[in-house]
């Protein structure tokens, strides 16, 4: 929820995408003071479409300096303070979903009916936010002839990790009084059956038969005054001699490679260059082409797990939060670490994720990390599902999907999924969500091998595998789809043909992949 309403906002305030907002109030809980150390984790090669991860562990910059001179002074810039933005704002997201189908017998004809409408709105007042600020002259100047400390534990340890990267919080965004933030969920279903059977050749009886269900959930935060709600990073480019220098312009920070004169490397310490362009052309048939045994792995499991999986995929989708939580879990699984469960915060989201890992575990024949650690918490969270059985803690086997040259695993072809939902934008996903079905999942598959192998041939919507799309409703749900992540459907009398911009981005990749992916599970 909080969450949900800082990007929000940023969207309105932040155009250029500056400001990197908090995921949860503990963030901003003492450890996002301005010249904190922060963590950023770069997103593995195979999910280059991701966001960085960033983590603060309440370390600040002087913390880690080597010990210098007595004469040095401390490190203490001058702080600028001043008014950011007064902010309130209503944002919604409808869903209505609408099916009915006939099933025809020898003695009876059954018709159902089946219709659901989804309402959320979320709502915050942030109020006057504040903005604070150091003077970066003055952190320049005084980082000259200065070194850090390579044996702190938060430098070693980020040096281990290949895609981290150290940051220094100049700037951060707080707020001056406390702040609501109420979440509105309406869900309405209905579903209805008609049934008539021919009795003795000449007389038909009928019965009909409805019902109805309706959810309702109000849901209210209060954020405290001063609490960080965004915040920003100069990063640290790191030599081996601890001397570092800011990266005032770019993205470019990172820890210096070491070689021998063999050019052998002697470390796992790599330089990580600026951030990959996301408006950079993009060959979309050769980048689904890398992934296809992913896709393979998950159309040849067995027809009952394909289905558990496809519904616990759909069930994710309906809340981006457990989306992001779901990716994180698996991302850190991947690399071969026991999920850390502090993103998890709601039992719902608990459930999703036990529920998902516990069908990997069981369907998978590689061995899968534990999700499960000691914290009372947590069992507490899982007592309503403790007949399931916990996952194996061995993973020194398990392979990175950033190598495609290794055979795919059922866990990292799910995150290949999971971590394609999360790059998708609230609205694709949304969007997405109504186009579940396994009829309009593989008329899509069929429209995202088209727009991949870009030869603008038409396509005839009287194909069994596009005859779906012939229903106003389904189609209209498809243009919507594929219009948010910039490509263009453009349908005549039978034929439909497609369009894609340029410089798409990520969208139409990262849309193409879930679809596939999901489509592999029919």
């Amino acid at each position: 929820m909080i969450s949900k309403a800082v990007k929000s906002m940023l969207k309105e305030v932040d155009s250029n995408g500056s400001l990197i907002p908090v995921s949860s109030l503990n963030d901003s809980s003492g450890k996002l003071n301005l010249l904190s150390l922060v963590v950023k984790t770069r997103p593995r090669c195979g999910c280059f479409w991701q966001e960085p991860k960033y983590q603060s562990r309440g370390f600040s910059l002087s913390d880690v300096l080597k010990p210098g001179e007595p004469e040095d002074k401390p490190l203490n810039p001058d702080v600028k303070e001043s008014d950011f933005v007064d902010h309130s704002g209503t944002f919604a997201d409808k869903k209505e979903m609408n099916s009915e189908g006939n099933v025809e017998g020898l003695a009876a004809d059954l018709k159902l009916n089946l219709g659901l409408k989804c309402f959320n709105e979320q709502e915050s007042s942030f109020g006057r936010l504040k903005k604070e600020e150091v003077e970066v002259k003055e952190l320049v100047n005084y980082s000259k002839d200065k070194r850090l400390d390579m044996t702190h534990p938060v430098i070693k340890q980020t040096r281990e990790k290949p895609r981290a990267i150290l940051g220094v919080l100049t700037e951060r965004i707080m707020t001056s009084q406390p702040c609501p933030v109420t979440n509105k969920v309406r869900k309405h279903g209905n579903a209805g059956a008609n049934m008539s059977a021919c009795v003795a050749l000449s007389v038909k009886d009928s019965m009909k038969q409805s019902g109805s269900t309706q959810t309702d959930s109000d849901v209210s935060l209060k954020i405290p005054e001063y609490t960080v709600v965004a915040y920003s990073l100069i990063e640290l480019y790191v030599k081996c001699n601890g001397q570092f220098e800011l990266c005032l312009f770019s993205n470019n920070g990172g820890f210096e490679k070491v070689t021998s004169k063999d050019d052998i490397e002697e470390d796992g310490i790599m330089y990580l260059g600026g951030d990959s362009d996301a408006n950079s052309p993009l060959n979309l048939n050769e980048e689904l082409e890398k992934l296809s045994g992913h896709f393979q792995l998950l159309s040849v499991l067995p027809a009952a797990k394909r289905s558990s999986l496809l519904q616990l995929l759909k069930t994710t989708m309906e809340d981006r939060e457990t989306v992001s939580v779901l990716e994180s879990v698996l991302d850190q699984m991947c690399t071969g670490k026991t999920a850390d469960l502090g993103e998890v915060k709601e039992v719902s989201q608990m459930q999703t994720v036990q529920a998902i890992l516990n069908l990997l575990e069981q369907s998978d024949s590689s061995p899968t990390p534990s999700l499960l650690s000691d914290s009372s918490q947590t069992r507490s969270l899982l007592s309503d599902s403790s007949q399931t059985p916990s996952l194996l803690s061995d993973s020194s086997q398990t392979p990175s999907l950033s190598d495609s040259s290794q055979t795919p695993t059922l866990l990292n072809a799910t995150h290949l999924i999971i971590s394609a939902m999360d790059g998708m934008t609230d609205e694709c996903l949304s969007v997405l969500g109504s186009c579940c079905s396994p009829l309009v999942l593989q008329a899509l598959q069929i429209l995202v091998q088209h727009v991949a192998a870009g030869s603008g041939e038409t396509l005839s919507l009287r194909d069994a595998g596009l005859a779906v799309l012939t229903e106003e409703e389904v189609y209209q749900r498809t243009e919507s789809l594929f219009r948010v992540t910039k490509v263009t459907l453009k349908r005549e009398d039978d034929t439909l043909r497609t369009e894609m911009k340029d410089q798409p981005g990520y969208l139409p990749l990262v849309m193409s992949i879930t679809v596939k992916g999901l489509a592999s599970l029919v």
